[in-house]
């Protein structure tokens, strides 16, 4: 009787587990958020306060959250190293790779927009106009860090890929966070402070809201891939401008 007592607890314990992590998954619980108090999280789960202790202690087991003395427990960071990587090093050293990960962005932003629009409720619509609205307010601010502007903007997109309910797709955006963040500030730092460029972002970002909040699953598509590429675009002129500048600086100063 005793063994199959603790049998169910475990059995249970591993229901529990899997509930918490679901709402991980789904993107309910961030990586890094703490947990909702016991009390909370028994009444939302319907179980009682020892089997959610239980179901804690195997998530602990797994990785998935981390207790600490006086801050309870939070949602571990899922990715362990893997941003420190080799790979992610040679990714962020080569500039090359801008263009390589605007091409991934393109592919995935463009899904992730399709998504949004077919399956956000308006509890990801209320979330997605408050980021553009952040983002447009940090726009019209003038003195602005355009670091800033960057996380805005990178905080815009990531509740775009939220509304789409593809946890898979959330989680894949997510994991190029650091790189993500790096495109945004070159485009920021590079395209905001030239007028028309700026003005352009603007109307991208403006068509891709609206595709996606007015339910237009092909608009909102479209919209976040020509935002990519146009973005893509920008930049290679500006790098075409930069070179034929050097070129005609050393021309001028006798170097050919």
């Amino acid at each position: 009787m005793l063994l199959e007592q603790s049998g169910e607890r475990r059995q249970l314990a591993d229901v529990v587990a899997e509930r918490i992590e679901r709402l991980i998954v789904d993107g309910v619980l961030k990586v890094g958020q703490a947990l909702p108090s016991e009390r909370r999280l028994c009444e939302k789960l319907g179980i009682s306060r020892s089997a959610l202790r239980e179901g804690l202690r195997v998530l602990r087991g797994r990785g998935i959250i981390e207790t600490s003395q006086g801050r309870g427990s939070q949602v571990a960071k899922l990715s362990g190293e893997q941003d420190a990587s080799p790979l992610m090093h040679l990714f962020n050293s080569q500039p090359r790779t801008l263009y390589d990960l605007l091409e991934v962005r393109a592919l995935l932003e463009g899904e992730s927009a399709r998504l949004a629009a077919l399956r956000g409720t308006e509890a990801d619509f209320i979330l997605l106009r408050r980021r553009y609205e952040e983002m447009l307010a940090a726009h019209t601010a003038e003195d602005a860090d355009p670091r800033e502007h960057a996380r805005l903007d990178h905080a815009f997109h990531l509740a775009v890929s939220e509304a789409s309910h593809n946890p898979v797709l959330v989680h894949t955006l997510q994991s190029l966070t650091d790189l993500m963040l790096s495109t945004v500030f070159a485009s920021v730092n590079n395209l905001y402070h030239r007028p028309m460029q700026k003005r352009q972002i603007d109307r991208q970002h403006s068509r891709l809201f609206h595709a996606i909040t007015e339910r237009l699953p092909d608009q909102a598509q479209r919209a976040a891939r020509d935002h990519i590429h146009s973005i893509r675009d920008n930049l290679k002129e500006i790098e075409q401008e930069e070179q034929r500048l050097v070129r005609a600086t050393m021309r001028l100063e006798g170097w050919a």
